[in-house]
């Protein structure tokens, strides 16, 4: 299987970059794979295949801008101070100023017995955590399960609505290690609406960068477990979905009121017009601090433009449309109007189990979205 990935992707990278050698190349990995039952991807491939597995994301609505993803090599990273070294490197090159860049960190790639050099616990670099007080969850209620396995690991929070977990990884089976996150390395944006002063009252704010920690880069059969990578945000992953789902920050009810809405009746078209706001004061605050985000029309207008460069170079978009449609205003949008065929395609990024969670797997070995690490 490892001679039939390898040839394909080999392949691709030859023709599509227009290189000459290709038998020579597939010959040096197929003996390669004869005496290590692996290969080494050169450079020029990490950084290929990085960016096809963003072309090929099915649930990724931002691949326009997939050409642009910066590629740091850190397979060969092997201590704790390398990694911390390169997860700071990661978040300073990619929030800049607030200009947001695509940027990958590529770790070492599993043996080939499956085994994880490395992996990350955390599911994105920088998450807030979650406490249970008197009956109430304050923070994010998604990280209260990883918050009380950071806790029990010797982290101490400050107990705020807004603290940022710590980095949690481990090298093969051994015990976990953490570091914190330097403040200056995490950007955030206070979120203030320019119109209603009683909406600043509720204190919100959200970091500036995305960095997804937990899935597995796979290039020609290689598997990457540890590849934390970032776009950035889209108003809504933030606005709906971070604050305002019920099982999330749940800010909704507090939105209305403070922009003197009655919630009281049956009329639940308060949560369409909080939503509205709630969203729009992201996008404003964003915008206002000169840090990068889209909001889902724009969004949406991009996708449908990848799209069609896509078929002018004969490739067919593969896209789960579930994901790629915004939780907002769907319908006034192409996105939603268009169908499409899910295939996966590699290279690509896949879900793998966390390391932290004792969960059953079994009913998630035959989605095509997952792939799984021994350990």
């Amino acid at each position: 299987m490892l001679h039939k990935n390898a040839t394909e992707f080999l392949t691709q990278f030859y023709t599509e970059t227009h290189r000459i050698n290709l038998d020579k190349r597939l010959s040096e990995v197929y003996e390669e794979i004869e005496l290590s039952g692996t290969y080494k991807l050169t450079l020029d491939e990490l950084n290929f295949g990085a960016c096809v597995a963003w072309r090929n994301s099915n649930r990724c609505i931002g691949r326009l801008f997939w050409k642009s993803l910066k590629v740091a090599d850190g397979r060969s990273i092997s201590t704790f101070e390398e990694v911390k070294t390169a997860v700071f490197k990661h978040l300073e090159f990619a929030t800049g100023n607030g200009k947001i860049k695509p940027y990958i960190t590529i770790f070492p790639p599993e043996s080939p017995e499956g085994m994880a050099p490395l992996r990350f616990w955390n599911s994105q670099l920088i998450r807030y955590a979650a406490y249970k007080k008197n009956g109430q969850i304050i923070g994010d209620p998604a990280q209260l399960d990883f918050t009380d396995v950071c806790l029990s690991l010797g982290w101490k929070g400050k107990g705020t609505a807004f603290d940022v977990l710590p980095v949690v990884f481990q090298f093969e089976d051994k015990k976990p290690l953490f570091f914190e996150l330097p403040a200056h390395l995490v950007k955030e944006v206070a979120i203030q609406h320019p119109e209603y002063e009683g909406f600043n009252d509720l204190n919100l704010k959200w970091n500036a960068l995305p960095v997804i920690s937990d899935m597995v880069l796979e290039i020609g059969g290689i598997h990457f477990p540890s590849a934390p990578f970032n776009g950035w945000y889209m108003v809504t992953e933030i606005g709906s979905r971070n604050f305002g789902d019920e099982d999330r920050f749940n800010q909704l009810p507090k939105v209305a009121a403070a922009i003197g809405l009655n919630i009281s009746g049956k009329d639940m078209f308060w949560k369409d017009r909080a939503l509205i706001e709630l969203n729009y004061a992201v996008k404003t605050s964003f915008d206002k601090e000169g840090v990068s985000i889209a909001d889902h029309h724009e969004s949406s207008h991009q996708f449908m433009k990848f799209i069609q460069q896509e078929k002018k170079l004969g490739r067919e978009v593969m896209a789960d449309w579930s994901w790629i449609v915004p939780p907002n205003a769907g319908s006034t949008m192409k996105v939603f109007h268009t169908s499409f065929e899910n295939k996966v395609l590699s290279p690509n990024f896949y879900y793998n189990n966390p390391v932290w969670k004792k969960s059953n797997t079994e009913p998630l070995n035959k989605c095509p979205f997952h792939i799984f690490s021994k350990k």
